[in-house]
């Protein structure tokens, strides 16, 4: 290389090795009670990340290689930022041993004098009451992979994190080339697959605190792929699959319906659902029984009518509900809430035309929003879906959200995780506010990084 082309690279590569060295003290120096350093880091990696993408949109294998170098800096970090990690050990050890975990909750096997499993007590303290207090509500791709991660790791948590930890940088690398092949198809730029992979936010959620969206997310583009291709029926499997990781897929099925009639292909579409939902119950046939319907039927409930956490609308409703009742009234504002999304998916379903795949993309990335915004609990790792639509249309709303939520991190930096609503609603306003600018504003903040 000469002398001229090493000065173009000096400042990416020292982009890349600062990155490196901030990734490396969130993986292992990082109290998550330290909320400044945490907001912090994220910032600088933020403003690092999206500079260095438009430095080198141009140049896919040196971004690409910082996509591995990022990931490969955790591999041997456990989570700080999450706790979900134990539970996801727990049922792959319990599969591993036989048991099914949609069966038993962890409280109820612990009490059992005869039970044996390996770290079972420190799997169940560092999971938390609230977790060993429910049945598992992990759909069956997910719990193939805790069970291979049992099977491979049985006493050892470090090797268990290492194990999933692969899976996930696997799933990313794949996420990666088919999205840059995708957005080729589109006739999009294709730097744009960097906005999701190298986002901070992606990177610290699922490679560092090992949530399964990037899975799904893998799954997800892989069947609009092929959907785009004209291979209906491998895009049903891989849609089963994508919804067999997590269940959010489901809100998106509603919007295949304009999309196939725009293409003259609507007959074709029981077809396709029928494929998705073979796929989804063949997948949850070696769990079944009436039990495991009814406990996982009751765990799936609970994030409609139970659990709170970084909410916008609901919050609102909440507030207005201690005012008229007096008390907390989440039991039938959870349901009521859902009711509505469900009728705005349907509206958007009927009102809004799919005649390609980029006006799909857009409406499935509202139906998600939609889906977010009168959600009772959104935990960070939730924006993955939406923020991965996202690059495959014109908003940038999601990106600045993936931004803001670190604010939702604040609860952390006290002992009751108590949320400070001023900063949940600062995280919305500027979502909102942005969301806004793009609809109605000529001219948008962070243009020059987001075009």
């Amino acid at each position: 290389m000469d002398l001229k082309k090493l000065q173009l690279y000096k400042l990416p590569i020292i982009f890349v090795l600062t990155c490196a060295a901030f990734y490396f003290s969130f993986a292992y120096d990082l109290d998550r009670t330290d909320f400044f350093k945490l907001a912090g880091l994220y910032l600088a990696l933020f403003y690092l990340s999206f500079n260095l993408i438009q430095m080198q949109k141009h140049n896919f294998w040196f971004l690409a290689g910082a996509v591995l170098v990022f990931r490969l800096v955790w591999l041997l970090a456990l989570p700080d930022l999450s706790q979900d990690y134990f539970r996801f050990i727990w049922d792959g050890r319990l599969i591993a041993e036989g048991i099914n975990p949609f069966q038993f909750t962890p409280d109820q096997l612990i009490q059992q004098p005869d039970f044996n499993l390996s770290q079972g007590g420190e799997l169940v303290a560092g999971m938390g009451g609230l977790s060993a207090g429910h049945y598992s509500n992990y759909p069956p791709v997910s719990q193939l992979i805790f069970a291979i991660t049992g099977l491979l790791s049985p006493g050892n948590i470090l090797g268990s994190v290492v194990v999933m930890r692969i899976f996930l940088i696997l799933a990313d690398i794949g996420t990666l080339f088919i999205g840059w092949k995708l957005l080729k198809k589109l006739d999009l730029p294709q730097h744009r697959i960097f906005w999701y992979i190298l986002n901070p936010f992606v990177i610290i959620e699922l490679t560092g605190n090992l949530h399964f969206e990037g899975v799904m997310a893998f799954f997800l583009v892989l069947s609009l792929y092929l959907l785009y291709q004209k291979k209906w029926l491998l895009s049903a499997a891989l849609m089963g699959l994508a919804i067999s990781v997590k269940l959010l897929p489901l809100v998106l099925l509603p919007l295949l319906i304009p999309y196939f009639r725009e293409k003259g292909n609507l007959l074709k579409l029981p077809i396709y659902y029928l494929v998705t939902g073979l796929v989804v119950m063949v997948s949850f046939l070696p769990f079944y029984s009436d039990e495991v319907v009814q406990n996982f039927s009751s765990s799936i409930g609970l994030w409609f009518d139970k659990f709170e956490w970084n909410a916008s609308i609901y919050y609102l409703v909440r507030w207005f509900g201690y005012l008229d009742k007096g008390y907390n009234i989440i039991e039938s504002a959870g349901t009521a809430l859902a009711i509505c999304t469900f009728l705005l998916i349907m509206i958007l379903t009927f009102l809004r035309k799919a005649e390609n795949l980029k006006q799909l993309f857009t409406s499935m990335l509202f139906a998600v929003s939609i889906y977010l915004l009168f959600s009772t609990t959104v935990h960070p790792w939730y924006l993955t879906i939406p923020l991965m639509l996202s690059i495959f249309t014109n908003f940038r709303y999601m990106i600045i959200w993936t931004l803001v939520i670190i604010l939702s991190y604040f609860a952390y930096s006290n002992p009751e995780y108590q949320e400070n609503l001023w900063l949940v609603a600062l995280e919305y306003l500027a979502v909102a506010s942005y969301f806004m600018l793009e609809i109605f504003g000529r001219k948008k903040p962070f243009q020059a990084l987001l075009t």
